[in-house]
């Protein structure tokens, strides 16, 4: 109930102009958001690739209303890839589709993304579509495919184990040759779409892992490029502990090398566990956004933790 009412308020815009009123939801949001500007988020992202840690920037926004911002947000991720270049750190980029225009002509998005994805391969940099919520799911689907007919190979996707799709989705999707973030989802699905119990989701994300590292031993076992910038095959997108030993042990069991299996997790979580698989020879990837739109990720950032819930309120009171 309380996630649900959480991922809706993410959603509404009188809540936004409420919540983005106050300053302490900045000073809360700032745990999960590097800042407003890119010279923020390049900031955020030399120190952790002083940690030997790698980074996928997201320039927030999404759901945009006229082509006219469409165009704004796929303007900012050129001049992201362009600052990313300028200044040699190991990161690639993450967007969204509807932050293109997805929602309004999939032709004019179709248009940004390939832009997009031209701009990155000319920097030999790399793009990774975020899925959204169920409607956007075999669109998203759709212009990985037609990127890929056109010899754009420099993007990847993202699958969600709360869906009931996802298993024969990754199959299709490795046959094809595609590169994953795994991640266990974070929208309000519909009990008829979705896994609603969280052990189903779990044993999905473990069943979906095992099928990606599958994966990446039939390929080859491509690991992370050396600029850090391309990553594997499988890249899982989670902070629950369980799930990553599993992962770990799955894949030593196999014989996967560790640099073939990257783990991903978000800017502000998790630091111990981050450090304590780069010392184990993982590559690991910190998903970082910034920008002026951070409201419904930071929502989205609470539904998904209790604590993360609990840490803005005690600290709201305060203000």
């Amino acid at each position: 109930m309380l996630r649900s009412l959480l991922i809706y308020l993410s959603k509404a815009a009188w809540a936004q102009n409420l919540v983005t009123g106050w300053k302490f939801a900045w000073r809360a949001a700032s745990r999960f958001v590097a800042g407003e500007t890119i010279a923020d988020a390049l900031r955020v992202v030399r120190a952790l690739n002083a940690r030997g840690i790698n980074v996928t920037l997201d320039h927030l926004g999404e759901h945009t209303t006229t082509p006219a911002e469409a165009r704004q947000a796929t303007e900012d991720i050129l001049a992201l890839l362009e600052a990313i270049e300028t200044a040699g750190v190991r990161a690639n980029v993450s967007i969204k589709l509807t932050q293109i225009g997805l929602e309004l002509d999939e032709d004019l998005c179709a248009s940004h993304l390939e832009m997009i994805l031209r701009r990155a391969q000319e920097m030999n940099n790399w793009v990774r579509i975020d899925m959204e919520d169920t409607p956007y799911t075999d669109k998203t689907f759709a212009l990985w495919r037609a990127m890929r007919a056109k010899g754009l190979e420099n993007i990847g996707l993202v699958v969600q184990s709360y869906l009931y799709r996802t298993e024969e989705d990754v199959r299709q999707l490795l046959r094809e040759g595609a590169r994953f973030r795994l991640v266990k989802g974070a929208y309000k699905e519909p009990p008829q779409l979705a896994y609603p119990k969280k052990a189903d989701v779990d044993a999905n994300f473990d069943r979906l892992t095992r099928l990606l590292i599958d994966g990446a031993l039939a390929a080859g076992s491509p690991p992370v490029s050396a600029d850090g910038r391309i990553p594997p095959i499988p890249a899982l997108g989670t902070h629950d502990e369980n799930r990553i030993r599993y992962a770990e042990e799955y894949a030593a069991r196999v014989g996967l090398p560790r640099a073939a299996l990257e783990f991903q997790m978000l800017y502000g979580i998790r630091r111990d566990l981050q450090e304590r698989l780069v010392r184990d020879g993982y590559p690991v990837r910190v998903y970082v956004p910034y920008g002026s739109q951070w409201y419904p990720y930071f929502v989205r950032r609470l539904a998904e933790r209790p604590a993360n819930l609990w840490f803005f309120l005690s600290n709201l009171f305060r203000r």
